[in-house]
């Protein structure tokens, strides 16, 4: 056929035409096939029909206006062919979302009108190691942001390989940033746990209970949002970590924890167990106060809005920045009374694999990774407690 073209021993060329221009010159597309598979090569009526069915599948893309050229396509371009066609259908909500927001700050705005076969592996090196904060702040941007900057770009460029749209990878050649996991976690001490507790007295129930969980059980934002109370056993004192609700590119996202250890079982104290008794009847209250204007039918949030929904993702980190302020508590992130939970646990004596467990940490190893600097600490302290048995010796 005219519009299958041998071009060299495995290669062929596709045309399909588009009509003409304003000129009358007819309008062509142009795809090279290469075939590998030496068994169709030897084989004219196979090989025939192989390449009838890549021209039509050809065609039909040219025609619904699907078909970019290559050696045409710049990043934006193959930017919305990678969200369309692989994002969107494979990466989960939240890789999805961080993935999709470094590539528009920090990638697109950069080289997103270059052509994506003029990529070099210099041109990512210096991106990345170059990449700035979007806040105007004049901080770096931490080692785990660069991570995911890099972890971003590699996804987009393996499947312009993967698509046959370049034949290299630049990715391929670009140091993997490495995360600094020396840097101290920043907590409270004992005292100002007590001040923190004090504080939060004359805020809703709700945010006393939140903080709450997240200090005794050393609990995740997103886990604290997918508590609902079916989760909670009063009786016993434990808690069951089954769903979280982050934020995802459109709202809020109900979904399962990351990792299998990540749904767990933690108990309580008893203290905080009698504390969500008397909050779980303060909740029932509500329920029957707001009356019809309660819209959630199918789930009962521990922390939600008046009409039962659960509150945002980012609403406890908007409260927690305010609060802190408002009360003159010395602030750190409202991730960081996570931290904390962990430090007080260790300051306990508590061994790292239960601290682990607790945490939903894959391995223990994560943990001894994050929080090797407080367990040295309490090695420490361990030893100058033997002291005191062996100087009685000496």
């Amino acid at each position: 056929m005219a519009n299958i073209r041998k071009r060299g021993e495995k290669s062929f060329v596709l045309t399909v035409e588009t009509g003409y221009n304003a000129k009358g010159k007819r309008n062509r597309e142009y795809k090279t096939i290469r075939i590998e598979d030496a068994a169709l090569l030897k084989t004219k009526r196979k090989l025939n029909d192989y390449l009838e069915a890549e021209y039509h599948k050809f065609k039909k893309e040219v025609e619904s206006g699907e078909y970019i050229t290559p050696e045409k396509m710049t990043i934006d371009s193959f930017f919305g062919v990678w969200e369309s066609k692989y994002a969107l259908k494979t990466l989960s909500e939240t890789t999805l979302t961080k993935h999709t927001t470094h590539l528009k700050n920090h990638i697109l705005p950069e080289i997103g009108h270059k052509r994506i076969d003029q990529i070099k592996t210099m041109h990512l090196l210096d991106l990345i190691d170059g990449a700035k904060r979007k806040d105007g702040s004049d901080e770096e941007l931490s080692s785990t942001t660069k991570l995911d900057i890099y972890n971003a770009v590699r996804s987009l460029f393996e499947r312009a390989v993967e698509w046959k749209i370049i034949k290299e990878n630049p990715v391929i050649g670009v140091p993997k940033p490495k995360v600094d996991d020396s840097k101290e976690v920043n907590v409270y001490d004992e005292e100002e746990v007590a001040i923190l507790f004090k504080a939060a007295q004359n805020e809703p129930f709700h945010w006393r209970i939140f903080v709450t969980l997240a200090l005794a059980a050393g609990l995740r934002r997103s886990e604290n949002l997918g508590l609902e109370w079916d989760f909670v056993n009063l009786t016993n004192g434990i808690i069951d970590i089954r769903q979280v609700i982050v934020k995802g590119r459109t709202g809020s996202v109900i979904k399962a924890p990351k990792t299998k250890k990540s749904k767990r079982l933690i108990s309580l104290p008893e203290s905080v167990t009698q504390e969500l008794k008397e909050y779980h009847l303060h909740w029932k209250k509500e329920k029957l106060r707001m009356g019809d204007a309660w819209i959630e039918k199918d789930h009962a949030w521990l922390f939600c809005n008046e009409e039962g929904t659960h509150f945002y993702p980012t609403s406890p980190t908007k409260w927690w920045n305010r609060f802190t302020k408002r009360a003159g508590v010395r602030h750190i992130r409202l991730h960081d009374l996570r931290h904390t939970a962990v430090t007080l646990l260790i300051n306990q004596g508590v061994h790292a694999k239960i601290i682990s467990e607790r945490l939903g940490h894959s391995n223990i190893q994560t943990t001894m990774n994050t929080y090797g600097h407080a367990l040295r600490k309490a090695d420490h302290e361990a030893a100058n407690k033997l002291d005191n048995l062996f100087s009685k010796k000496a």
